[in-house]
């Protein structure tokens, strides 16, 4: 079961969002990156017991043989996939007393970070649409001469990767010990401690594909000192978007970090998409040929297999944007939404919403 993209997940919830049930019937189970696929299958058997109690009979039918559809699924698999897995499974026949049993496995673009087991009236799709507002992560660090925190955060969720502490000692000397010489301990083993937060960094974040931007909290000095004394490899601090003066080190300090950078972490995606739509505009104008505007010549470069890029306005016609995204993905083209939040949005939307930039002439 290959990994599904961005888009196939974002046409999936679509349907998904549809189905309602008439009682509590439909089934929603997620199963976390690296989670023993067996236990769940174990959970689900006895979850069958606890479904005869259901007083309703065609209620207690629809959950018991949803339930058998998901463990005979689950006990095809030698383990669990990769990036985990999320299962829905249900009766979506609109005629009462009707059957029309049908499951749907997901192996999605990121990471499943939950488990869950739900029976109710709608699947349960919050988890799956929050991996579509993740296009990118940024990297974050809270940091003082005591502690670090390294993070991650991935659209809304923060996640913990490393917590580390220095060794410094606090500011009460031990007894007998000069001013100058517990000054040169704590400044070596500070140093120290630098070197290894940077170190950490370096194999945590250097080969992250999808990472945008780095944070950096702390307070004045500490922060300071570790990004201007060039403690960091070159490549990673070029990637630091924002020096935020928090007081925090631990994990409530990577939230109040992201808290505070609400406005870089906006503007880093407005000037993402202003980038791209400059990219398209000049092309336009300078290589007409090289580009497309509209639906009719987007498509006909898109049946080529010429495209590039294909862009699409968030606010066209849903039934038109899945079927280009689909003629797009069928070729290798990468496909870039763009909101109406910018100026150059609101033009492309008004220019018809659909445009490309093309790998070769047609």
């Amino acid at each position: 079961m290959p990994v599904i993209t961005k888009n196939e997940l974002e046409e999936i919830l679509e349907e998904l969002e549809q189905h309602k049930g008439r009682h509590t019937e439909l089934i929603s189970v997620y199963i976390s990156a690296g989670y023993d696929v067996n236990a769940v299958q174990r959970q689900l058997e006895a979850e069958k017991s606890t479904a005869k109690n259901i007083k309703s009979t065609a209620t207690r039918k629809n959950v018991t043989d949803a339930l058998d559809k998901i463990v005979r699924y689950l006990k095809s698999l030698k383990k669990t996939p990769e990036s985990g897995l999320a299962i829905f499974c249900g009766n979506i026949s609109k005629t009462e007393g009707q059957s029309n049993l049908q499951l749907w496995n997901i192996e999605p673009p990121f990471p499943v970070k939950i488990r869950l087991y739900r029976c109710d009236k709608e699947f349960v799709l919050e988890p799956l649409r929050e991996m579509l507002e993740v296009s990118e992560v940024f990297g974050l660090l809270v940091m003082d001469r005591k502690e670090a925190t390294i993070g991650l955060l991935e659209g809304k969720r923060i996640e913990v990767l490393q917590k580390m502490t220095s060794g410094v000692p606090s500011k009460i000397r031990a007894g007998g010990q000069s001013s100058q010489r517990f000054h040169r301990i704590t400044e070596g083993l500070t140093k120290e401690f630098y070197k290894r937060i940077a170190e950490s960094m370096k194999e945590i974040f250097f080969t992250m594909p999808k990472l945008k931007g780095i944070l950096v909290g702390g307070p004045i000095p500490t922060k300071d000192e570790f990004l201007d004394d060039e403690y960091l490899m070159t490549q990673l601090r070029e990637k630091v978007i924002g020096r935020i003066d928090i007081g925090g080190s631990d994990e409530s300090g990577l939230k109040e970090l992201v808290e505070k950078s609400r406005d870089i972490l906006a503007s880093q995606e407005i000037v993402y998409e202003k980038k791209l739509m400059e990219r398209l505009f000049e092309s336009l104008g300078e290589s007409p040929d090289m580009s497309t505007l509209k639906e009719p010549a987007t498509r006909k470069a898109l049946d080529y297999g010429a495209v590039e890029i294909l862009f699409l306005s968030r606010d066209i016609d849903k039934k038109l944007s899945k079927e280009l995204k689909q003629l797009a993905e069928n070729t290798g083209a990468r496909v870039e939404i763009i909101s109406t939040d910018t100026e150059e949005g609101k033009q492309f939307f008004n220019l018809s919403g659909v445009g490309a930039i093309l790998r070769y002439k047609i």
